[in-house]
């Protein structure tokens, strides 16, 4: 990585390299970065989401005690 380069550079360069999926935004104020922010997401694989542990966690609860 190269020295020369501005320290927000470097500071967006580590926060893209260790997202695996969200949002790097830059916020710039008179020509300047002034802050950067990161939203990292977290994806649930779909076979997860359709596991009867999942399905039962989310029931609503007047249909449970009907059943």
């Amino acid at each position: 990585m190269k020295t020369d380069q501005p320290e927000w550079l470097t500071l967006v360069r580590q926060k893209v390299e260790t997202l695996r999926y969200g949002i790097v935004q830059i916020v710039v104020h008179d020509s300047r970065v002034t802050q950067i922010e990161r939203t990292e997401k977290t994806k649930i694989e779909r076979r997860v989401m359709q596991s009867a542990t999942y399905q039962a966690d989310f029931r609503r609860p007047d249909i449970l005690e009907q059943s």
